[in-house]
Parts: C-alpha cells; sequence; structure tokens
C-alpha cells in the first residue's frame, strides 16, 4: 500500500510519527494502525513497523490482524517459536483466517520442512479470497524443494488468477528455463498473449526464447511487438540490439541501444555493447570512445575493461593494453581474468618476472586451465627457476593426469637437475601418452634433446609406433 496516494492515510502517518517525537499518547483505530504497520513493512522500516504493533496492541489487545502483524515480524526476526505459540491460539479463535495458515507456513519454511509448508498452504487454498497469492507462496516452496515441474503449475495457477503478475510469469520462465524446455515455453507464451496480445513482458520472453534457440528473425519480431507494446521499455531495446549484433546489423544495433541512452540513464552495458558494435564496423575511435564511457560509469564492470585491454591487444600495442590493465587491478585485483591478461602482455613485452607473477596469481586465484600451468611453467624454464617450475607441474599433475605436455617438460626438467631416474620415467610416459609432443624437449630443452639416449629413446618408440 502506498500511503502517498491516499490523503487520509498520510495524515495518520503523519500523526502517528508526531506522536513518537512528543510522546504523547494519541488515539487511532485498529486500520489506521494497519495501514501505518504495513506501510513501514513495506518499505523496509522494522523498527518503527515494531514501535507500532506494540502501540496498536496496547489500543486494541484483541485485534486478530495486528496480532497477525506481529507475529510476522516475530517470523522475520528468526523467533519462531513465540510466534507459532501466538498462532496456535490464533487458530483456535478463527480457524478460518488464511493469514494464520500463510504464516504457519512461513515458519515451516523458515524451519526447511518445505513439504509441510506447502500442505498448510493448500488449506489455506481453500478458504482464501486471493489465490494468486497463496499460489505464489506454493511455488516459491517448490522451488525451495527443486521441483520445478510442480513450482511452474503453481506459478501458472498465480497467473490465472492474476493475469498482470509478471514475477509469477517471470518465475515460470524461470522454471522453463532451467527442465530446458524452451519449446514448451514459447508454447505457453503464445496461449497468455492469445489473452493479452500487448503484455510487453510475454513478447519479450519470447524473444528471449527465440534468442537461446538462435533463431535470431523470430526473436527480432517478438522484441519489436515488446517495443509496439511499450515503446518504453528498455530491456526490449537491448535485447533487440543483442539480436540485430548477431545478424551484423551494427549500425541498427547502435540505434536501439542509444535508444535506451534517451530513454532512461546510461548504463555501462549500453556503451560497451556501442562499442563492440562501432570495433566490428572498423571504427576504431568511437569504439574506443565508448569503452572508456562504459569504464567511468562503472569502473567496477571488468567486461570494460577486458575490451580496452583486448583493443590495445590486437592491435599490438602492447604498452596501452599493460596500462589499462593495471588500472583495472587497482580496482579490481581479485579478478582472475585481469592477471590472465596481465601474464599475456607481460610475456609478449618480454617482462617474464611480471609475466610469471601474473600467471601465478591467476593459479592462486582458481583459474586451473592447462595453458595457465604450462604457459608459467616455460618461463620459469627461462627464468631458471627449474625446482618451482617442477614444484608448479606436479601440481598441475594433480588437474591433469596423464597428459604429454606436462609429462615431456617434466621430463626435460628433470634432465637438466640431473635427476635421470625421474626424467626417463616421464619421457618414457610422455611417449606413451602422446609420442608427437616430444617436440616439447626439442623445443624449451635443445641441448638435452641432443643428447643420444634421449633421441634413441624418442626414435625407438616413433619407429616402433
Amino acid at each position: 500500500m502506498q500511503l502517498s496516494h491516499n490523503d487520509e492515510n498520510n495524515f495518520s502517518l503523519s500523526r502517528f510519527e508526531s506522536m513518537l517525537k512528543t510522546n504523547d499518547v494519541l488515539f487511532f483505530d485498529s486500520v489506521e494502525f494497519e495501514d501505518i504497520i504495513n506501510y513501514y513493512l513495506e518499505n523496509g522500516k522494522f523498527a518503527l513497523a515494531k514501535k507500532a504493533v506494540k502501540l496498536g496492541l496496547a489500543q486494541h489487545p484483541t485485534s486478530t490482524n495486528l496480532k497477525l502483524f506481529k507475529i510476522e515480524i516475530l517470523v522475520f526476526e528468526d523467533k519462531l517459536d513465540v510466534a507459532e505459540s501466538m498462532l496456535t491460539e490464533l487458530q483456535q479463535l478463527e480457524s478460518s483466517n488464511e493469514e494464520i495458515y500463510i504464516q504457519k507456513a512461513q515458519i515451516l519454511s523458515k524451519r526447511d520442512c518445505h513439504a509441510k509448508a506447502i500442505q498448510v498452504l493448500e488449506m489455506a487454498l481453500d478458504i482464501t479470497l486471493d489465490p494468486a497469492e497463496v499460489y505464489a507462496l506454493i511455488g516459491m516452496e517448490h522451488l525451495f524443494l527443486e521441483d520445478f515441474e510442480n513450482a511452474k503449475f503453481s506459478f501458472m495457477k498465480c497467473l490465472e488468477a492474476d493475469e498482470e503478475d509478471y514475477s509469477a510469469l517471470y518465475n515460470i520462465m524461470y522454471c522453463f528455463d532451467f527442465l530446458d524446455q524452451k519449446t514448451e515455453a514459447i508454447e505457453y507464451l503464445n496461449m497468455y498473449l492469445d489473452k493479452n496480445p500487448y503484455c510487453e513482458v510475454a513478447w519479450h520472453q519470447v524473444g528471449k526464447q527465440y534468442f537461446d534457440l538462435k533463431d535470431y528473425e523470430k526473436a527480432l519480431s517478438a522484441f519489436d511487438f515488446a517495443i509496439i507494446s511499450d515503446d518504453y521499455f528498455i530491456g526490449a531495446y537491448l535485447e533487440k540490439g543483442k539480436v540485430l549484433e548477431k545478424l551484423g546489423r551494427y549500425h541498427e544495433a547502435i540505434e536501439n541501444y542509444r535508444l535506451t541512452l534517451e530513454l532512461d540513464d546510461p548504463t555501462s552495458f549500453t556503451y560497451l555493447r556501442i562499442g563492440k558494435c562501432f570495433e566490428k564496423l572498423g571504427l576504431n575511435e568511437l569504439a574506443l570512445k565508448h569503452y572508456k564511457d562504459c569504464v567511468h560509469e562503472d569502473p567496477l564492470l571488468d567486461k570494460g575493461w577486458i575490451a580496452i585491454t583486448d583493443f590495445y591487444i590486437k592491435k599490438k600495442n602492447y604498452q596501452k593494453a599493460l596500462y589499462y590493465i593495471n588500472k583495472a587491478i587497482n580496482i579490481d585485483e581479485e579478478n582472475v581474468l585481469y592477471w590472465k591478461r596481465y601474464a599475456k602482455i607481460n610475456n609478449r613485452l618480454k617482462f617474464y618476472e611480471e609475466a610469471e607473477r601474473g600467471y601465478k596469481k591467476s593459479l592462486d586465484l582458481g583459474n586451473y586451465e592447462l595453458e595457465t600451468w604450462v604457459r608459467r611453467c616455460d618461463i620459469l624454464i627461462d627464468l631458471g627457476e627449474f625446482d618451482t617450475a617442477i614444484k608448479n607441474l606436479n601440481q598441475a599433475l594433480e588437474f591433469y593426469p596423464d597428459t604429454a605436455e606436462i609429462e615431456f617438460r617434466l621430463a626435460g626438467l628433470y634432465f637438466s637437475q640431473n635427476e635421470g631416474e625421474k626424467a626417463y620415467f616421464h619421457l618414457n610416459k610422455g611417449l606413451k601418452l602422446d609420442a608427437e609432443y616430444y617436440i616439447v624437449i626439442e623445443e624449451l630443452f635443445p641441448q638435452i634433446f641432443n643428447r643420444k639416449s634421449v633421441k634413441q629413446i624418442i626414435n625407438s618408440f616413433i619407429n616402433l609406433s
């Protein structure tokens, strides 16, 4: 309830807040208290809601609705036993009050008894005048149980009861998406649109389903219908822009993205997409300008910094690329995507110690791709840090056992450390896994490769195979 739209409610609220400031005790009827409490709860002002409940019950100690508000607050505060005790008393007095069942279900849900919560809510269905709300609650309980089919059905019943409940529609789509039922989702949306042909939300969802199916022409038509239904629907313009990008119609995509800038405050995502379009068109200065606008709008959006960095990497301007990736790292030094680029750029610039630091940081942050382990190893070899390189590869083997690229590197490293037994073990294992990777030893350890014993083992194995 929005009190600002009702002068009488506004007056009640003003009187109540004035009473709190002056410590005067003013009388309010129970309905006024309900409106005041509801307003505070909807706006997240729980301390004021509690005060209103306390004062309300002091003036109207028998009011069931005020007691239910107190129970709602107790449930929010996880004081479940007290709330349950109050509900039991109320249920004995008013067994036909649907809100009692709803609050009881909320308590069961908080205790992770979702199946029991559903049973209680189904009892509420028999007496409620607002089935949409109850079906929505049942749907949420099914989601907690990861029962997406029944959740979908409940939200559908909710939408049948209230065709403008778009949160229910979004939840239905969430269930379809989780169940990977895109065709079924489109069929359902078309049925809904037969009754509500100008529902921009439904057209938007149809477009997203076709987009996921890569049917871009149908997606485009759906987003056009969404815009016809509501020409201020920013989400439809953004999705239409993405479709136009996929179709290679970059000028039209830019036009749609720019429309969103006119309809609402600019977003970093919009600037990023416009920049990508300009880059595809070869308009590099305009692309760069929009990438910079993107990071200015939201310095925490990693895609913006990555777009600028990759832009300069493509131009082989590694100094500029390094400058921008350093700026990005200064903002968020826990972003593994930044450190991977930091490592690659420094490697291109032959700043090997910094490159090794970048790869190590990537691994520390959980980037366990084979390439990261291998690249770091090769740099450690160039730096002459063989012990660290061996340790790095043995860690890599935990994630990538029986990998020829690792085995041949370990063979070369152990030969370099004069640990012949280990070296021959890894050489033979590498040859068994994939003999063609012997080139690793030839490139990284040419002196080892030229040893007569090593060449004999490699040649005999290749000849046998």
